[in-house]
């Protein structure tokens, strides 16, 4: 019998689970965050459904705008919340 393994969560897949939740605690809408972090609504998406890459001034400009660490956007969802 074959047992089909299921592949570890990404990083970039982690980040954005991350940048969904926090926005949506947030009571930000994709438009809102995009806005105030300076990037485009698609690129947002893109990045919360894990189809882009972040660049690290993008990951500090999110983190800046949601009041969290950059750290908490990469933390695995299940290995906690926010610091602040």
């Amino acid at each position: 019998m074959h047992v089909r393994q299921v592949p570890a969560m990404n990083l970039r897949n982690a980040f954005g689970l991350n940048l969904q939740r926090l926005r949506r605690k947030r009571g930000l809408s994709q438009e809102q965050l995009a806005h105030l972090a300076g990037c485009a609504r698609a690129y947002l998406s893109g990045a919360e459904a894990g189809r882009r890459n972040a660049t690290l001034d993008m990951v500090e400009a999110l983190a800046t705008v949601l009041e969290v660490e950059p750290a908490d956007l990469l933390k695995h969802p299940a290995a906690g919340r926010e610091t602040r």
